[in-house]
């Protein structure tokens, strides 16, 4: 569940640029000037110096100077091991390098020499939180509010846990302490020329487009707007386009909502209306999208949780025309959390009082398996009215995702998806073609991404139509050299994308 994004970026001195887009620029002259004030002391164990040095390591690695950075925390810590703000500027790094176990070690660290102070604490919760590590991030974010109850980025990661743990009301209550008067955040811009600014709306819940991978720093100034906590008399900041984030319409409906009544307040062109992504809930696409052509969705319900835990559990989903082998889902989840299968009437009652939440979907299984037994799921993203093939996971496991799928140790299963990345409508047919494009068509959406399988006779087999589909770049492996390519168009299709709707801002 993709969470608004949280920056813990280090105290710089980017108001000195003469130009507020250009704080690279601010940057590399703040960096000289502190090389210069370094290369005059004579005592650099001092506190002044110590303080100076952080701020230099800090800013080589905003500058992407990350070795140069890292090096010299390192020299500053082992001259001042316990220094508060050496660590978390350091943790802050590792953490911007993808050095999660590194930057957890270095948290905890400071919080060993620092435990009443909240802000380290913070930092590692939000890592822990990222690793599903629940209990722990959870008693962070409770020491942290101890020491500092009105901590906003205690509350918001608070009401993030709570929030994956099935508790709503709770996360609300963390979620409106936390966004009160911070539901507007610019993040840093990193580029040398005027920006591409952009409005990004997200909601405090989760539910979002993950869009790391291509909303890049050096071309866009993002101001992240938590859409469910905007004060209606908060300016906007300046804008040239709206890009709504929100893509989870089970989870996010008073988001959707507050972002529809938001893009009321501005002339600038959005992306994924937000009205229309109110449309693409599980229970409203099987139903509206069953209806085209070659598309098979499954029949989807909402039962109160009790009535399928009770002892009438089987005859419930009976009186909705579903029998077992049946899906049960927590709305609101992804990546296959809270998400079972129930194959014997028996395991009912236990899977469905497991599971989080008031209400959960009962699903129609649909068999996705091909000759060979394994269950195949393709993914496309339709990228401003275009359909790109993302991947093919193949698994012997009814719920497939591509991270526990059977690809990575598996030549031939590798070899049947380059060829779908390569030809997709060779390897679909022309039936899942145009089911695809008539799934397309009827989200509207100018960000989007479908999971289907496929029926033995080339019917589509629906699984998931909306915006919240991830687009993974591969790692360095050479193994998955042959998906970058496909992975590269759909990311510079995004981009090119938002250039051109806000190109048409800039004419208009």
């Amino acid at each position: 569940m993709t969470r608004p994004q949280q920056t813990s970026a280090p105290a710089r001195d980017d108001q000195r640029a003469d130009r507020s887009w250009a704080p690279r620029l601010a940057q590399e002259a703040r960096l000289r000037q502190l090389d210069e004030l370094l290369a005059r002391r004579h005592a650099p164990a001092d506190a002044d110096a110590v303080n100076t040095e952080i701020e230099r390591a800090a800013l080589l690695g905003a500058l992407d100077r990350l070795q140069e950075a890292q090096l010299a925390f390192v020299d500053i810590l082992r001259r001042a091991p316990e220094n508060f703000s050496a660590l978390n500027e350091f943790g802050t790094l590792l953490t911007n390098m993808g050095a999660i176990d590194a930057a957890c070690r270095v948290y905890s660290e400071a919080i060993l020499h620092h435990p009443a102070n909240p802000l380290a604490r913070v930092n590692l919760a939000n890592l822990l939180l990222r690793a599903n590590r629940h209990a722990e991030a959870r008693a962070h974010y409770e020491a942290a509010l101890l020491a500092d109850p009105e901590l906003a980025a205690a509350h918001q990661g608070l009401g993030a846990v709570l929030a994956d743990l099935g508790d709503r009301a709770g996360a609300s209550y963390h979620f409106s302490k936390g966004f009160r008067g911070h539901a507007v955040s610019t993040l840093p811009y990193r580029g040398t020329a005027p920006p591409i600014t952009l409005l990004q709306l997200v909601s405090s819940g989760g539910g979002n487009i993950p869009t790391a991978s291509f909303l890049d720093d050096c071309t866009f100034m993002t101001s992240v707007v938590v859409a469910d906590h905007l004060d209606p008399l908060t300016p906007l900041p300046p804008h040239q386009l709206v890009f709504n984030t929100i893509g989870d319409a089970d989870l996010c409906e008073p988001a959707l909502e507050a972002a529809t009544r938001l893009i009321a307040r501005t002339t600038a062109p959005v992306i994924n209306d937000p009205r229309a992504v109110m449309k693409t809930g599980r229970i409203a696409n099987s139903r509206r999208l069953g209806a085209l052509p070659g598309v098979i969705t499954p029949r989807t319900v909402a039962i109160p949780r009790d009535a399928l835990a009770g002892p009438d559990g089987a005859d419930t989903i009976a009186r909705h025309g579903l029998a077992v082998p049946l899906l049960l889902r927590s709305p609101g989840y992804h990546t296959g959390r809270n998400f079972i299968l129930v194959d014997e009437p028996a395991a009912l009652s236990t899977a469905a009082a497991g599971l989080p939440g008031d209400d959960l979907l009962a699903i129609e299984y649909l068999d996705a398996r091909g000759n060979d037994g394994n269950a195949r799921k393709y993914r496309v993203m339709m990228i401003a009215g275009e359909i790109y093939p993302l991947h093919l996971a193949i698994s012997g496991n009814w719920k497939v995702h591509y991270f526990t799928s059977d690809m990575a140790d598996k030549p031939d299963h590798r070899l049947e998806e380059q060829r779908f990345l390569c030809d997709m409508r060779s390897t679909l047919g022309d039936k899942a073609m145009v089911a695809l494009e008539g799934i397309r068509d009827a989200l509207g959406l100018d960000y989007a991404g479908i999971d289907f399988g496929l029926s033995g006779d080339g019917e589509l087999l629906l699984f998931e139509a909306n915006a919240t589909m991830v687009i993974a770049k591969p790692d360095a492996d050479e193994r998955w050299a042959y998906r970058r390519a496909a992975i590269g168009a759909i990311l510079d299709a995004v981009v090119a994308m938002i250039k051109q709707k806000s190109a048409e801002a800039a004419q208009a």
